[in-house]
C-alpha cells in the first residue's frame, strides 16, 4: 500500500501544472482536458488551425499548401505572386474595414517592420516588400507562441491563452484581459516584441471585437489562419452593397 501511494504521488507531480511556491501557476491555469475533443493538441499543425470546437480547422478554408502563418498574411497578397507590397497591404486593410488614414499608417508600419527579415538577400528594398516564403523569419519574442519558428500553429497554446487569461468568459477576452496576456508574455529586454505584440492585438481587437467589447476565441483562431480577413472582406462588401 505504501509503495502504491508513493507511485501515485510521483505520478501526480510528474503531470502537475501548479507549483505551491509559485502563485502565478494557480492564477494562470492550464487546461488538462484538451485530448477529449482535440487529437494530439500539443502537436503543431502545418496546414490547419484547429481548436477544441473545430478539431479539423476552419470549415471550407483551404491551406493551398501554405503554413498557417503564411495563410495568415496571404490575404494581403493581392496578385498572388508571393510578395506583399505596401500598397497591397493598404488595399487589404481597406477591404477588411479600416479607414484610409488608419490603413495608410498601418501599411507603412507593417511593411517597414516586416520587409527586411523576409527578403531573400542581404540588401534592403526601397519598396519594402514582404516575401511570404520567409514570413516565419518575422516571428518575434513576447508573443503567445501559437506560431512556432517554422510558421506552424500550436493549438494547445491557443487553449492555454484562454485558460490563463480569460476571466469574464471562457471563450472571450476583454481589452483588459488582452493587456494582461501581452504583459504575461513579455520577455526580458525584448522591447520590439513588447511593442509589436501590443500593436498586433490592438489591431485585431479593433477589427473583430463584438458589441460588448470582447474578442472571441473564434475570431482569434481565424485570425491565425487568415480566414478572418476573408470573412471581414465579404462582410464589408455586403455592407457596401446595402448602402446603394
Amino acid at each position: 500500500m505504501a509503495a502504491t501511494t508513493a507511485v501515485t504521488t510521483v505520478d501526480n507531480e510528474a503531470v502537475a501544472t501548479e507549483a505551491p511556491y509559485m502563485p502565478l501557476t494557480y492564477e494562470r491555469t492550464l487546461r488538462t482536458d484538451l485530448e477529449r475533443t482535440l487529437p494530439k493538441p500539443y502537436l503543431p499543425r502545418a496546414l490547419s488551425a484547429p481548436d477544441t470546437e473545430h478539431p479539423l480547422g476552419t470549415p471550407g478554408h483551404s491551406s493551398n499548401g501554405l503554413t498557417v502563418l503564411q495563410q495568415h498574411v496571404a490575404f494581403f497578397d493581392q496578385d498572388d505572386n508571393g510578395i506583399i507590397y505596401p500598397w497591397e497591404t493598404y488595399v487589404g486593410l481597406r477591404a477588411i474595414g479600416f479607414n484610409m488614414i488608419a490603413s495608410l499608417i498601418m501599411a507603412i508600419v507593417i511593411n517597414m517592420a516586416l520587409s527586411y527579415p523576409s527578403l531573400p538577400g542581404w540588401f534592403p528594398s526601397p519598396f519594402f516588400p514582404i516575401y511570404i516564403d520567409n514570413i516565419h523569419k518575422n516571428k518575434h519574442g513576447s508573443d503567445s507562441s501559437t506560431y512556432d519558428t517554422e510558421g506552424r500553429y500550436s493549438p494547445a497554446n491557443l487553449e492555454f491563452m484562454f485558460s490563463k487569461y480569460a476571466r469574464t468568459y471562457p471563450d472571450k477576452m476583454s481589452l483588459g484581459e488582452l493587456w494582461n496576456m501581452t504583459e504575461g508574455n513579455r520577455l526580458a529586454f525584448d522591447f520590439f516584441g513588447w511593442v509589436a505584440s501590443k500593436l498586433e492585438w490592438a489591431i485585431l481587437y479593433i477589427l473583430a471585437r463584438d458589441e460588448e467589447g470582447f474578442l472571441s476565441k473564434e475570431a482569434i483562431r481565424r485570425c491565425f489562419d487568415g480566414s478572418l480577413f476573408e470573412y471581414c472582406a465579404k462582410m464589408q462588401m455586403g455592407a457596401e452593397g446595402k448602402m446603394y
